[in-house]
């Protein structure tokens, strides 16, 4: 398995989570972690599963508005031009043989809102062309800043073992 994790990131949070994901995949595969900005539109034929992340902006994937915003109140991190939302815009478009999985890291005191870049993300990509490979999952900060709760990080490596065991099968 040769897997491709994508990741947006404004505070750092996402990032760390993407980079979970990817220990947890590199137990049983190879994995390269890209931050968005750099990342390939053309996933090599060599990779299997993609796995696309970013913060959660106004109940859903993150826009330049938002982005830019976020650059106002302090954001260290990230493009106000490229997120998550225009890097899968710009995929192609047909029947694909990678899977893709999509999280995405929200303030915990929204938890229970509606709304979640990941579950828009997915929604993007099936359209593509991708299909699923798994649940969109959510990571919780304690802000808009971070940092991630307790045992976020642990269970992203988890998920990523997840997704690698069920690529093999």
């Amino acid at each position: 398995m040769h897997a491709l994790v994508v990741y947006e990131s404004m505070w750092g949070n996402t990032e760390q989570v993407a980079r979970a994901i990817a220990q947890g995949i590199a137990e049983s595969g190879t994995v390269e972690v890209v931050d968005v900005a750099s990342a390939p539109t053309e996933p090599g034929a060599d990779v299997s599963l993609i796995v696309a992340g970013g913060p959660t902006h106004a109940f859903s994937m993150s826009k330049p508005a938002t982005r830019t915003e976020a650059h106002h109140r302090g954001a260290p991190d990230g493009s106000d031009a490229i997120g998550i939302r225009e890097w899968l815009d710009a995929l192609p478009v047909g029947r694909h043989t990678q899977t893709v999985a999509t999280f995405d890291t929200k303030a915990s005191r929204v938890k229970h809102l509606p709304g979640s870049a990941a579950k828009k993300a997915g929604k993007v990509a099936g359209r593509h062309g991708y299909p699923r490979a798994d649940h969109a999952r959510s990571f919780l900060v304690a802000d808009t800043e971070g940092p991630l709760l307790d045992g976020e990080l642990r269970r992203a490596a988890e998920w990523g073992r997840h997704l690698a065991a069920a690529g093999r099968s």
